[in-house]
């Protein structure tokens, strides 16, 4: 039997770039019951650190291909990723 991990490993490789890479993710996910003011600042947050990040495309794309439905992904919110669904060949911004 034969296992393709190097195919998979690509996949996932730029998640090793990534601005976020080790800290928590209740930067980017939303805690139980937050609500308003509260949860548009921490997706403001969330969103500043996208901005700058190397990876922000393939992460975007990853959120839309994966139909992610929560938290902030590539700098698409989940109010952005519902409002503009991506085809599988143009990810969210």
């Amino acid at each position: 039997m034969t296992t393709q991990l190097k195919p998979l490993l690509r996949r996932w490789e730029w998640q090793a770039e990534a601005a976020c890479r080790g800290m928590d993710s209740s930067v980017f996910f939303s805690p139980p019951g937050e609500r308003g003011s509260a949860r548009r600042r921490r997706e403001q947050r969330a969103q500043e650190i996208c901005r700058q990040c190397p990876v922000r495309v393939p992460c975007a794309g990853f959120a839309a291909t994966s139909e992610q439905r929560y938290g902030v992904w590539g700098g698409s919110t989940e109010a952005d990723r519902r409002a503009t669904p991506a085809t599988p060949d143009t990810p969210n911004p």
